[in-house]
């Protein structure tokens, strides 16, 4: 009875994360459409991306015993392909700067996940020991994804405006929290209740954040700056409207008229 339960629990929690990791394919359309990343960061996908890599590894054979959590691989699996894809959408709509700061998080993610799976193969040779390091690193990276999203709810609370905090994202991460929670408590693993343990307050300020400030109109963080009147006409028509142009230049033109 306990371990159709948990297996129960395991595959709501596999539903739940499918769509926490599915839900950032409307603002990566979003993007596609607009060519630009906007405001948007990249820390949440890439941290993402390191937490499905470790847990992952964690429920394969070769860290726990046979297929004991064959829902946290199924689950991690697809999210591996999903975060990649989200993160070279990113990559190449973003800014030579974003290109550099992307290249920045990924390259040592890739080797600190590399580096865990070689160490705990082949340094420790019993499952007990594997999960404990693979675990405790994967604790880090779980509390770090779930901590991620703060960097956009310090732009929240200074804008208050949810533009760049979707509300899909921190209701699935919210859900997904909880049952892995569940699913972690009943395998009397804490390595996979601990992170969560942490995440679901995480989950529950931004869902407040997102009530309290929704129906709040979108501002412009930038203000629109005039033209430099050195660029040639054809660059300002780009840049500006034309109602904005004749207006530059009647302007220009007054001014000229009263000097002479």
């Amino acid at each position: 009875m306990a371990d159709m339960l948990r297996l129960a629990v395991g595959v709501m929690g596999n539903a739940a994360s499918m769509l926490l990791y599915a839900a950032p394919i409307l603002t990566f359309s979003r993007v596609i459409k607009k060519k630009s990343t906007e405001g948007f960061s990249c820390v949440p996908y890439v941290l993402a991306l390191f937490n499905c890599c470790l847990y992952t590894w964690y429920g394969l054979p070769v860290v726990s015993y046979r297929w004991e959590n064959f829902p946290v691989v199924t689950i991690n699996g697809i999210g591996i392909l999903l975060e990649i894809s989200f993160i070279l959408i990113y990559f190449w709509f973003s800014s030579a700067k974003g290109k550099k700061e992307v290249a920045k998080m990924v390259v040592p993610i890739i080797l600190i996940c590399v580096a865990t799976g070689i160490i705990s193969a082949f340094v420790f040779h019993d499952h007990r020991r594997r999960k404990v390091f693979v675990g405790s690193i994967g604790l880090v990276a779980s509390v770090a994804m779930y901590a991620s999203p703060l960097v956009v709810v310090r732009q929240v609370i200074k804008t208050k405006s949810v533009e760049f905090m979707p509300f899909y994202l921190s209701f699935f991460s919210f859900l997904a929290s909880c049952l892995w929670m569940a699913y972690g408590l009943l395998s009397h693993d804490l390595f996979l209740a601990s992170p969560n343990l942490v995440g679901t307050p995480l989950c529950i300020l931004q869902l407040i954040l997102y009530c309290k400030y929704r129906k709040n109109p979108i501002k412009d963080l930038e203000p629109k700056k005039w033209p430099n009147l050195e660029y040639n006409d054809e660059k300002i028509k780009q840049e500006f409207p034309l109602d904005e142009v004749k207006e530059s230049k009647l302007i220009v033109t007054e001014n000229l008229s009263t000097k002479i």
